[in-house]
């Protein structure tokens, strides 16, 4: 079933990082290999939307997971990243974002 959401394409999205406020901001764009998803405005960092997985921060070359949602439990809309709390790993740091839309 399609709801309102599920058809709306947003252009970009920021993650706020909750112990610091740093924003990083994620614009829509297509790579060299007519791949979509979300790259960050500042690097060649993708949220992108996974067949198994739904909505991931992750390498288009490869299954490794970088960030993603913390409470998704229901089907994601695959024309844009849910809103609300998402969790990232940096090596052995770990960081809690939250995904707005402008």
């Amino acid at each position: 079933m399609m709801t309102e959401h599920s058809k709306w394409k947003p252009r970009f999205f920021e993650l706020r990082r909750q112990t610091d406020g740093l924003v990083y901001r994620f614009e829509r764009a297509t790579d060299t290999e007519g791949r979509s998803g979300f790259k960050r405005t500042d690097g060649d960092y993708w949220i992108i939307c996974h067949a198994k997985l739904g909505w991931i921060a992750a390498n288009h070359g490869t299954d490794e997971v970088f960030g993603r949602p913390w409470d998704q439990l229901s089907a994601q809309s695959t024309q844009a990243p849910p809103e609300g709390i998402w969790v990232s790993r940096k090596g052995s740091k770990s960081y809690v974002y939250d995904l707005i839309y402008n």
